[in-house]
């Protein structure tokens, strides 16, 4: 079957918070992946370093999308708010090479509670003068970027849990995380620990969790200021019955 003389197909990376994806693939490197802002001073602005991991230039372009929260993480909006600023916008990067680009925050210094947003990295079309046919693969990524009220700290608590099921119908301990603050937070910064009890008040698990665990199984379990989430965890319990605690402890 012959191929059109340009096609271009689109790859969505989502390196992101919710997802806790490495961002290290063949065409570029994007580091970091979750930006913490605040509305005003120095932590109004950070910079995301991209590199070039191809054999030939790499264009890429930086574009802004509001995020709405749910009930499993973030949901985006396809709308740029226009409450976050990237330097440059677009730019051409060597082979072997890595640009940096400034991202801050110039919406409300007033914030009532956190506000998300995607920013995306997106790698451009090249044309080219080829007689051939050919295909060209766009990577895009996504970072996470939050910006919270100055001052306000988060404050996550586990409100509830029980045992529900998990994606392949398996006993699994299913949490309802609540953030009181106008701060947002995440789970993965901190550690969980899951016990199960029999209804004889035996001990049948214990399972404790540290950050970097937390991140690899469940992503960085963002909880937005006000926000409450139930998170299933990649726990296999032995049994349906009994009683099961949960704990958290925030690092630090």
């Amino acid at each position: 079957m012959k191929l059109q003389r340009r096609s271009f197909v689109r790859m969505v990376m989502a390196s992101v918070a919710v997802l806790g994806i490495s961002t290290a693939v063949y065409a570029m490197t994007v580091q970091p992946v979750v930006i913490d802002l605040t509305t005003s001073g120095r932590g109004m602005s950070q910079v995301v370093t991209v590199e070039n991991s191809f054999d030939r230039p790499l264009p890429v372009e930086l574009r802004m999308e509001s995020l709405d929260l749910t009930a499993d993480g973030v949901k985006a909006t396809g709308r740029d708010s226009g409450e976050l600023a990237v330097f440059p916008p677009q730019a051409l990067i060597a082979p072997g090479q890595r640009q940096n680009f400034r991202v801050q925050y110039v919406g409300d210094p007033a914030l009532a509670r956190s506000k998300h947003y995607f920013v995306t990295v997106a790698q451009l079309p090249v044309q080219t003068n080829d007689t051939q046919s050919n295909i060209q693969l766009l990577y895009n990524f996504q970072v996470l970027v939050s910006v919270s009220p100055d001052g306000a700290k988060p404050a996550l608590k586990i409100g509830s849990v029980e045992i529900g099921k998990d994606a392949d119908g398996q006993p699994a301990p299913v949490i309802t995380v609540s953030n009181a603050s106008a701060a947002h937070g995440y789970l993965s910064r901190g550690r969980l620990r899951i016990v199960q009890f029999a209804p004889d008040g035996r001990e049948l698990l214990s399972k404790q969790f540290s950050g970097p665990e937390l991140q690899q199984s469940i992503g960085y379990g963002l909880i937005g200021g006000g926000q409450t989430r139930r998170i299933t965890l990649p726990v296999r319990l032995p049994q349906t019955t009994g009683r099961i605690e949960a704990q958290f402890t925030p690092e630090g």
